[in-house]
């Protein structure tokens, strides 16, 4: 069926009553272009009922409107709406009747438009949407993804129907099965064929096939296998993908009625206890990253550009796999993935008919996880990088027989819609015996219900309820239904069940992040652990403070952290794409980064009373400049795999340590701070094989704007990214000083998000001045549809306002 996006003209209002028009006090609409999130532009209060959870951003109920003109030619064909993503209690009404629904916030649903339609004359469509404290991170509200609509004669394709499976590969051939369902709506037999293509990526059609069909029903499925000769693969490496074109002609003639286009790649996925994961033949190990869906400084408002963006920065950082948590990811998220060589976890639920806020799924997951399974299949079906289902994340109900039928129910559904890939449950011990662990339960903590409090308040029993034979029974069940055991947080287990259980394939699907030295290890070593997923790879919204380092004198609620804090402050990579200090530690251990990195700790923090949570790390930056600290202590953290790392201050020897291995990675060094070079030199065998160093920034003297693309597609899908950076004579980022920008945005483009990584900031996302955060900060720009050069402009006091132009309308990427 064609498709096109149905994105723009929309608006949105707090959602009214039925007699709400005739009110004087009717809510105001405003005009927005999808995808759209509503909760990012209300503003932040500290007394929102579980305000951690979501970052102190506000629930409320919203009213999405588009009216649109349906020509008359339309009366015979058939009209789809199709929703990727709406956050949450999605209701969809046309010209005032109600035409579908859908609970979970992050399923791809139809609507069927067609028998609702008026002819010749303007439409409607209301969509209304409900949030409350349904979530533990930060969800965002409304449409947030993709909205396109469907048009085709009476005789089509169905919907998400063309399957593409790799049924075999050989030294110098692939065997694809193709099938895919052609609906007949018409009230007669139709004669047809279907001609289906497989072209490469350089345009050559490899394969093709005209197939002769009789519409005598309904539906009519068509599937066939294809022979390709000397197949390119697809891999992390070398993400090859191919195209299928099927087309349908009626009548024997070569009158198209429609066309249905996939991307697909050509891979052999297998695991076992000797080998581990396998892709292509070639084992895999998973270094991976847990993220959620939210795009930083943008909110949850999903745009082809941001996911891909994200990708891209993932795996310059050494990342090879994501952990989509804890719901199923977006289209654009795994095209990006396809296209750049990223392999996925998709993960269907963060609950099942236990609830962990007081309004989430749970009470509509009996009725619904069928048809969200079905969904959550049919989006990742065709998508190479996609390899892993993960059935749920810390489910309560894994610890019980009863409640693990749930578990096998799911990933029974899973292997009938595919069995090509691999499922898992990403277990959390302690929650699967929580009910029963009242008699080991310090008193103050008996009542907490939230996972993470009370993995931080049982402390150092926390590997005690994870290593004990109360965890290891009740969860027996539940790791029987998948095929690989996930394992959050209970890397103290690997090697004990290797033993245990000597059929059980492992991955460490949620671990902390200063663990990563040590579970590596076990990792590297043993082949029935395949992979290591990081809490987390990217930084997110909500669950605020999560990752915090806590000093004496500050307000926390829990874990967590009080008003303002917004971000969890977790991540590798930070809410605008900086890589924090503990990215590139991950690396050095991972053995992908030689050159030695330093980090720096806050010398207002040295010798602080600060309490880090199980999820923080050091408090370090990479810099070496703190006007006022001269002469005062400060510690140096260096990262490196050399046996032996030498810190240099201004070109004298401050300091020898070990590094490497046996050392963690990592040297430690207390000295005094004075501005110039900071040098640290990875030595091996006593011989130099790496330097890198710090210079110290001057007075920041001009802006630094550096915009990721300077051209994009019109469509609202595309973004461009600018990062601006305080910068002295020499170009040297000062992140010490911090000033107000001010951004100005002329032309075809609009400011989409403009906001620090700054987790406790009470600025907003949307304004037009941000105060930067250790020297920076991050507009992002949307064309608004028309061509033309999009001009933005930064100032800030003492410095020369700078420009940055990106053309609108080309191309080019």
């Amino acid at each position: 069926m064609l498709r096109k996006r149905f994105n723009n003209a929309w608006s949105v209002q707090n959602k009214g009553s039925l007699f709400s028009a005739f009110s004087v006090e009717a809510p105001k609409s405003t005009a927005v272009t999808l995808p759209h999130d509503m909760m990012i532009s209300l503003p932040r209060r500290a007394d929102v009922p579980n305000g951690k959870h979501k970052g102190y951003f506000p629930n409320g109920s919203y009213e999405y409107t588009k009216t649109f003109f349906v020509d008359e030619t339309y009366r015979n064909k058939t009209v789809i709406l199709e929703f990727e993503g709406v956050y949450k209690n999605a209701a969809v009404y046309i010209n005032g009747d109600y035409a579908g629904q859908r609970p979970y916030g992050y399923s791809n649903f139809y609507i069927p438009l067609s028998r609702f339609l008026r002819f010749g004359t303007d439409n409607t469509i209301k969509v209304t949407v409900d949030t409350g404290d349904d979530s533990r991170w930060y969800t965002g509200a409304g449409i947030y993804r993709n909205v396109n609509i469907l048009t085709g004669e009476p005789v089509h394709f169905a919907v998400d129907s063309l399957k593409i499976t790799t049924a075999d590969i050989g030294d110098n051939y692939a065997v694809v099965e193709i099938q895919s369902l052609v609906e007949n709506l018409g009230l007669n037999t139709a004669t047809a064929s279907v001609l289906t293509e497989l072209i490469a990526e350089d345009g050559r059609v490899v394969n093709s096939e005209r197939t002769p069909l009789t519409l005598c029903e309904q539906s009519t499925p068509l599937r066939r296998q294809f022979f390709i000769k000397n197949p390119v693969l697809w891999d992390v490496d070398s993400p090859n993908l191919y195209e299928c074109r099927q087309t349908i002609f009626l009548d024997g003639s070569d009158s198209v009625v429609d066309t249905e286009t996939c991307r697909f790649g050509i891979r052999r996925l297998q695991l076992d206890i000797e080998h581990g994961l396998r892709i292509n033949g070639k084992t895999v190990k998973l270094r991976g990253a847990c993220i959620h869906h939210d795009n930083g400084v943008i909110g949850a408002a999903t745009f082809e550009r941001a996911e891909e963006r994200r990708v891209e920065l993932l795996k310059a950082a050494g990342f090879n796999s994501i952990r989509c948590a804890h719901n199923p990811a977006s289209k654009a998220l795994l095209d990006a993935c396809d296209r750049l060589g990223m392999l996925v976890m998709d993960e269907a639920f963060d609950m099942w008919s236990i609830g962990k806020t007081n309004d989430d799924y749970s009470r509509y997951f009996p009725e619904w996880w069928e048809r969200d399974i079905t969904a959550m299949v049919d989006k990742d079906y065709n998508h190479p990088s996609v390899i892993l289902y993960s059935i749920g994340n810390e489910i309560p109900e894994t610890g019980s027989g009863i409640g693990s039928q749930w578990g096998r129910k799911i990933a029974e559904k899973i292997k009938s819609l595919d069995s090509s890939r691999l499922t898992i449950n990403s277990i959390n011990g302690m929650v699967s015996v929580m009910d029963k662990l009242a008699a080991m339960w310090p008193k103050e903590d008996a009542k907490n219900t939230d996972v993470n409090n009370a993995m931080a308040g049982v402390g150092a029993m926390l590997k005690q309820i994870m290593n004990s034979e109360l965890g290891s029974k009740a969860t027996e069940e539940s790791y029987s239904c998948v095929d690989v055991a996930g394992y959050n947080y209970m890397d103290s287990r690997y090697e004990s069940d290797k033993k245990l259980y000597p059929n059980r394939i492992i991955c460490g699907s949620e671990t902390f992040p200063a663990g990563i030295a040590a579970n590596w290890k076990l990792v590297e070593e043993n082949d029935q652990i395949i992979g290591d997923f990081t809490w987390t790879g990217w930084d997110y919204l909500g669950e605020a403070g999560l990752g915090k380092i806590n000093y004496s004198g500050k307000q926390t609620v829990g874990i967590y952290g009080a008003y303002p804090w917004l971000i969890a402050w977790c991540g590798d990579i930070d809410v605008t794409g900086n890589r924090k200090p503990i990215s590139y530690y991950r690396e050095i251990v991972w053995g992908l980064r030689k050159e030695p990195y330093i980090a720096v700790e806050k010398p207002e923090r040295y010798g602080a009373d600060g309490v880090p949570s199980t999820w923080s790390w050091s408090d370090t930056v990479n810099s070496w400049t703190w006007p006022g600290y001269e002469g005062k202590p400060i510690k140096v953290e260096v990262y490196s795999d050399a046996g032996e790392v030498v810190l240099l201050l201004n070109g004298k020897t401050i300091g020898k340590a070990a590094a490497g291995k046996q050392a963690g990675f990592k040297a430690v060094f207390d000295t005094v701070y004075a501005p110039g070079t900071l040098e640290a030199a990875a030595y091996l065998d006593g011989r130099e094989i790496s330097r890198t160093k710090l210079v110290s920034a001057g007075s920041p003297a001009s802006l630094r704007l550096y915009c990721d693309r300077t051209a994009l597609k019109i469509d609202a899908g595309d973004l461009a990214y600018i990062m601006i950076s305080l910068i002295d004579p020499a170009g040297i980022i000062n992140r010490a000083c911090e000033k107000m920008i001010r951004l100005t945005v002329l032309g075809p483009g609009v400011l989409q998000g403009f906001g620090s990584a700054n987790p406790e900031s009470e600025e907003d996302y949307f304004s037009t001045e941000r105060t930067t955060f250790n020297g920076e900060v991050l507009a992002v720009i949307r064309p608004t549809g028309e061509a033309g050069e999009i001009r933005v402009t930064a100032e800030a006091a003492g410095c020369p306002p700078q420009s940055v132009t990106v053309m609108a309308g080309s191309e080019a990427r």
